[in-house]
């Protein structure tokens, strides 16, 4: 029996040693490798507003007399002429009216001509002493009166004129009309609004700023605006004008942003966005996927010069649409692994490298 216990425990110790000897043989395991960057300076260390590009002069274009629509000879969006007529009003209006007053001008300058004549007939019986001076004074105010209401005349007759030309409503430069409000058979009052005219000439961005940070906000702050037409680029400009009300319906202020170059590529309705930037604050900024988030309270993987990661606790900002501004808990020259962060580990060790699969020295700046 002894035997053959002896027989079967040898082989058994025999094979654990063995595979003892195997694990303690085996390699350890390389680091993974991690794709690393280093935080840059926020570019979105600011806040951001939609807006639309609009003309910075945008005259609203009214009738100076009251009358029924009769033509509409433009569209929304058409582009028009100094002086190029826009609509017309019924003119038989006008028309009338002038001609009552031609006939009161004509009326007028046959009864100075009366009166003319009469005064000077007196004239020369006063010289003659065959009538007295109370008869010649009466004669002479019949004419001054004859003169003046010739003039009155005139004046009335110019006036009708005039109105006869505001039947026709003509653009008073260059541009684009940009809004119409009549319709031909409509009746306007005089000065009522009928078209918005976008004037040729500078481009500016209308945005609206919340109440709430209204107060940081002044006339001549510099900004950067972002074209849709042009998302990789960054134009620069500033805030020309601040309405000190708010919208009834918005609560927002309207704000007109104006571009410092006359060569930016804005064209109108176009969509815009305007960065303002907070005062003395460039935080930096990492990507989206670098940040990972634990009750509540933000992270990031930061790399050690010895390649090994430490949970940086950060606080974020407002986040942009790749990246997000890092207020605290990140230097400049810090490392940190730009995605994968939810399987990493305290201490682990990594191969960092770059995005194009480059194994990143920690020591030397990007």
């Amino acid at each position: 029996m002894l035997r053959h216990a002896l027989s079967i425990a040898l082989p058994a110790a025999a094979v654990l040693f063995l595979a003892a000897c195997g694990q303690d043989a085996a390699p350890p395991a390389a680091p993974r490798p991690a794709l690393v960057v280093q935080p840059q300076p926020a570019e979105a260390a600011a806040d951001s507003y939609p807006g639309e590009v609009r003309a910075r002069f945008e005259p609203e274009l009214a009738f100076r007399i009251g009358g029924k629509v009769s033509k509409r000879l433009v569209e929304e969006g058409q582009r028009v002429k100094a002086d190029q007529p826009l609509a017309e009003l019924d003119p038989q209006d006008v028309r009338l009216q002038l001609e009552a007053n031609r006939a009161q001008l004509a009326a007028a300058e046959a009864n100075l001509s009366l009166v003319r004549a009469e005064r000077d007939r007196y004239q020369k019986l006063l010289d003659r002493q065959m009538v007295s001076h109370s008869q010649f004074d009466n004669a002479e105010n019949l004419y001054r009166a004859g003169l003046a209401r010739l003039k009155q005349a005139k004046a009335e007759f110019d006036v009708a004129g005039n109105q006869a030309e505001y039947a026709v409503l003509r653009a008073p430069q260059a541009g684009v009309i940009a809004k119409r409000q009549v319709e031909v058979g409509q009746v306007v009052a005089a000065g009522q609004t009928v078209f918005t005219l976008a004037a040729d000439g500078e481009r500016e961005v209308a945005i609206g700023l919340p109440e709430q940070q209204f107060a940081r906000f002044a006339v001549g702050q510099p900004v950067s605006v972002e074209l849709w037409s042009h998302p990789q680029e960054r134009f620069q400009g500033r805030i020309r004008e601040l309405s000190p009300a708010a919208d009834p319906r918005s609560r927002t202020f309207a704000a007109r942003i104006a571009f410092t170059s006359a060569a930016t590529p804005a064209e109108l309705g176009q969509s815009a966005r305007v960065f303002i930037a907070h005062e003395g604050l460039i935080p930096l900024a990492v990507p989206l996927s670098a940040v990972t988030a634990e009750n509540g309270q933000a992270y990031v993987w930061r790399v050690t010069k010895d390649s090994r990661l430490e949970r940086a606790v950060v606080r974020l900002g407002a986040y942009g649409a790749d990246s997000v501004p890092v207020l605290e808990g990140l230097a400049p020259g810090d490392w940190v692994v730009a995605a994968g962060g939810h399987v990493l580990r305290e201490g682990q060790e990594i191969r960092p490298v770059d995005r194009t699969n480059r194994v990143v020295n920690l020591t030397a700046k990007e």
